[in-house]
């Protein structure tokens, strides 16, 4: 892909993820070949997953959480994780929306799923 691409909020469309959870996939493999990004909803949920890749999360609104064993990451409005590949954890929220950004973009077809 050579040229910029906008993402208007407006025409997000967002599809469930786990129980509870949302997803609005924006940057896929159709679109750069090193690194995928989205937007996340949680709200009253906790989805258990084990990243297959690194993972940059911010919080944009609610507060969001990530468990990890025992500990709780608990993000406010600007808050920015970074989650290394192969991290068991939980996604968490109560009227949360995050932005996620993930690298390799192709990391389900390296994990042959």
């Amino acid at each position: 892909m050579t040229q910029v691409l906008q993402f208007k909020a407006t025409d997000r469309r967002f599809e469930a993820y786990g129980e509870g959870g949302q997803i609005a996939r924006l940057v896929g493999p159709e679109v750069s070949s090193s690194m995928g990004a989205g937007v996340a909803k949680f709200d009253g949920c906790s989805i258990a997953w084990t990243v297959l890749y690194d993972e940059l999360i911010v919080t944009l609104s609610g507060n969001f959480r990530l468990r990890v064993g025992d500990v709780v990451h608990d993000c406010a409005p600007g808050d920015v994780l970074w989650v290394p590949a192969q991290t068991a954890l939980h996604y968490e929220g109560t009227g949360a929306t995050v932005f996620y950004a993930l690298s390799p973009v192709d990391w389900r077809a390296k994990a042959g799923l």
